[in-house]
């Protein structure tokens, strides 16, 4: 039977285009009896592949093995390619112990270090980040390697995909991205996704090569991705790659293809990338009918091994203490103090922290809007281009999210970051890659995300509705996240260089009113301020104060001015929260007030005040109060945004609980 498709072989050994046809089989042989299983409803759910093969196989062929591939749902040849295991991915997709997350997560959603794969999630587009960060880390080191981010033409119009192709091109990064165009996103025809005529199009607008490739053509694929790579570890800069290919089944199997025209399933399955490459090799003399049935046969047999292995493994059986322990990395002790200690401002504590880190681990890198020569908004970095160049300490383009992922993309190439937020108010332009990358990635399959995001924050100054807002609320609900909080200088630095040794995500808040408000004792050299642990500020026996941040002061300052004996313990570490130091002050003084400038409603306050009444109800001889800011936003003129603040309402709130 005639070939549909125009091979090439310019340039290519039988033996490149065999071992091209074995890898190409093999995902498609997994494919079918996967849905063999699924009609017997032996699985649940699929997301097939079935006709995009060449591209994950051609893509993945042309890169040396050590370069970090970053697939989605219908990249099944990625994996193929790269040997991973077989009963692991079939014990992966059916949520037993054997595959990669231990059951906590489905289908193509892990990585695997060894085999230089890192999956998606399933909020498409931030893989594209992470693709730039490992690209970022090659550049840096002048590995001469490449990355590759797959992703599909209904994943463009996402925001990622703007932020990920534009800080790529800006920083001149070896990433390729690969858009697997298959005509569909679920049920929606490309007419209705974007308006351009060809998605490489867009190319042009970032300043970046853009090629557009026959995506059912495994030597097109495999000759694209190998010449490009090769030119792209010589003189790094980005490409963008459209493989035009169809989708022939359903985005999965449960939802079917009832909404494809029949004509257009009939013509593109008239150039079926497997059966056209086949024919066109027996044509050729290359691929032989004996040769071609053992190859069937030998990936037959290997995948009913796996799949028995699969059946034969019992489905998972919960452990409290292991789910809670693998949601975060093991993180170092503390390291005490040794150096002498002088007096500095709480914005001098952090810029020595910065310095300190910055010396201590000569592969961290400082990115954020305006941070190089400008120094920050707050001047925070200030000189830090000149110490430690421009490499290490970037400006960004105003695209929190893509930065975070790039962040993380360090991290996969065992490199430490930081991400500076302008205000903390901008964080929720990168809170998918915070909440669903950075948070969950140790918990589902075991890898480190070793960033730090510091997040100038509160109110105080003037700012209005979006600088000033008190958001580590947001934040303290979501497992793999640690938040700290200092409110003194010494813990300003200590906590932040404890937040660099932390192999986990970190968030930093750190209050804008406090910074050149506020000075005190800070040791020289490199130390580390525990996480998890609470400051205790007094001891008192009349009533507990439980808070952080400018909180503190407020309590110092109402607790001198009542002339009251107060318990005042800082947390200084929102999550993890130091319970023990609570439970302490509680036991001490029998009535409790917890106090932050966040608003009332869903503040943290809320979850102490709970935890307190459901632990430590027998020793209290009032109600747990909470003293918070309005629900409101934060206004802008400063009467009103005292107003907003607790300060007024919490010393009647004091005395209330004192003769309650």
């Amino acid at each position: 039977m005639a070939s549909h498709i125009a091979f090439d072989r310019s340039g290519l050994s039988d033996d490149i285009l065999l071992y091209l046809y074995e890898q190409l089989v093999l995902p498609r042989q997994i494919e079918e009896k996967m849905l063999n299983l699924l009609r017997q409803g032996r699985i649940s759910k699929w997301f097939s592949g079935i006709g995009q093969e060449a591209i994950a196989v051609g893509a993945t062929c042309a890169l040396r093995p050590d370069e970090f591939i970053f697939p989605m749902h219908r990249n099944l040849g990625v994996f193929t390619v790269r040997q991973v295991p077989l009963d692991r991915l079939f014990c992966q997709w059916q949520g037993k112990r054997r595959g990669f997350t231990k059951g906590r997560d489905r289908s193509f959603h892990f990585g695997t270090m060894e085999h230089h794969i890192v999956g998606m999630i399933s909020h498409l587009g931030p893989q594209l980040s992470l693709a730039a960060g490992v690209a970022l880390a090659h550049k840096l080191r002048r590995e001469e390697r490449v990355s590759l981010a797959f992703t599909g033409e209904g994943a463009t119009s996402e925001g990622e995909f703007h932020e990920a192709l534009n800080v790529a091109s800006v920083w001149k990064l070896p990433v390729i991205f690969l858009i697997e165009n298959n005509g569909y996103g679920l049920s929606t025809p490309l007419q209705e996704q974007y308006a351009c005529k060809d998605l490489v199009d867009r190319a042009v607008g970032y300043g970046m090569r853009g090629v557009k490739i026959d995506g059912n053509n495994v030597l097109e694929v495999y000759r694209t991705i190998s010449q490009l790579a090769e030119e792209m570890r010589r003189d790094p800069k980005p490409v963008l790659v459209e493989c035009i290919t169809f989708r022939m089944r359903g985005h999965e199997e449960a939802s079917g293809t009832k909404y494809v025209p029949r004509a257009l399933l009939e013509e593109w399955a008239r150039k079926d990338p497997i059966e056209n490459y086949e024919n066109w090799l027996l044509e050729q003399g290359i691929l032989t009918e004996e040769h071609r049935q053992r190859v069937r046969e030998r990936n037959k047999q290997a995948v009913q091994r796996a799949v028995e292995i699969m059946f034969a493994e019992p489905d998972p059986v919960p452990d409290i203490e292991e789910e809670l322990r693998d949601v975060y990395a093991p993180a170092p002790a503390a390291v005490p103090p040794k150096g002498p200690v002088r007096e500095l401002r709480f914005i001098d504590a952090i810029t020595d922290g910065l310095r300190e880190a910055m010396r201590h681990y000569p592969q961290l890198v400082l990115m954020g809007q305006d941070i190089a020569e400008y120094g920050g908004v707050f001047k925070i970095t200030q000189g830090f281009v000149e110490e430690f160049g421009r490499e290490r300490v970037r400006n960004t383009p105003l695209c929190e999210s893509a930065i975070i992922g790039i962040g993380l993309g360090l991290s996969l190439k065992g490199m430490k970051s930081m991400v500076e937020m302008q205000f903390a108010d901008f964080v929720t332009c990168g809170f998918n890659q915070i909440v669903n990358n950075l948070a969950k990635l140790h918990w589902r399959w075991g890898q480190n995300a070793d960033v730090v995001i510091r997040m100038p924050t509160g109110a105080g100054t003037g700012a209005g509705p979006f600088h000033s807002q008190s958001n580590e609320a947001w934040f303290t609900h979501v497992p793999g996240l640690k938040v700290v909080y200092p409110s003194t200088p010494h813990d300003a630095k200590g906590l932040l260089l404890a937040a660099f040794a932390d192999p986990n995500p970190v968030m930093y808040f750190e209050h804008k009113a406090l910074y050149r408000s506020l000075s005190g004792p800070v040791p020289e050299g490199f130390y580390t301020v525990e996480i998890g642990k609470a400051r205790q500020v007094r001891l008192g026996d009349a009533v507990s104060i439980i808070t952080y941040g400018l909180g503190v002061r407020w309590a110092e300052a109402i607790a001198d001015e009542l002339k009251i004996s107060a318990d005042i313990v800082d947390l200084r570490s929102l999550l993890p929260l130091d319970y023990e130091a609570i439970a302490a002050s509680v036991r001490r003084t029998n009535r409790v007030l917890v106090l932050h400038e966040d608003t009332l409603f869903g503040g943290i306050g809320g979850e102490i005040a709970a935890w307190i009444g459901e632990h430590l109800f027998e020793y209290l001889d009032a109600p747990v109060m909470r003293s918070a800011s309005l629900d409101t936003p934060v206004p802008f003129a400063l009467s009103l945004e005292q107003h907003f603040f607790p300060v007024q309402r919490l010393r009647q709130q004091i005395q209330k609980l004192l003769a309650y």
